[in-house]
């Protein structure tokens, strides 16, 4: 489906309407779109936007951010700590 153009050959906007949208997804929204100061359209278009194009970490990112929780905890989470957590469970 090709987009549609307008007189001046720019791409136009398309329309996209949601129905029986559950009140407390949309009270949700409104509020997120509060927060960002957009509007509801323009909140569920950046959703949208950001649902549909994930961003990439690359993995010496996420290696390195891990290494660097490794190093702040280093000491603090012992084995042991760990198995008697398992053992009595959580709260």
């Amino acid at each position: 489906m090709k987009p549609e153009r307008n007189q001046l050959d720019e791409v136009m906007a398309t329309n996209f309407t949601l129905k029986n949208i559950p009140e407390d997804l949309y009270r949700k929204v409104k509020e997120s779109a509060d927060r960002n100061q957009r509007s509801v359209n323009g909140e569920i278009i950046s959703i949208l936007a950001a649902a549909t194009n994930p961003r990439r970490v690359p993995v010496d990112a996420i290696l390195a951010r891990a290494r660097a929780l490794r190093g702040r905890t280093r000491g603090l989470l012992t084995g042991e700590l760990l198995d008697r957590a398992k053992r009595e469970g959580r709260p």
